[in-house]
């Protein structure tokens, strides 16, 4: 497989789709990245950990229509040109 754009956008498409699918009660807090886990004071500056689950919560709220979308057209895309 050549490394061209398509496959670039590919494996970004695959990322957000993991991420999208990621469940809190059953995978992120066992591995103690659960919503009650960092939970901080007001002013307080947000570390690593809180900024990622933001943005995993974030990308699973916001994205979940567009992905489905997107998958679509990526699936058409597979089977018209191989």
């Amino acid at each position: 497989m050549a490394f061209t754009l398509y496959s670039l956008l590919q494996a970004a498409l695959l990322f957000v789709n993991a991420m999208a699918v990621l469940h809190e009660e059953r995978f992120l807090r066992h591995v103690g990245w659960g919503s009650d886990q960092g939970i901080g004071g007001f002013g307080e500056e947000m570390g690593i950990k809180e900024q990622l689950m933001n943005l995993i919560r974030s990308v699973r709220t916001v994205l979940r229509v567009p992905l489905i979308a997107v998958n679509s057209v990526t699936i058409v895309l597979l089977l018209l040109f191989g």
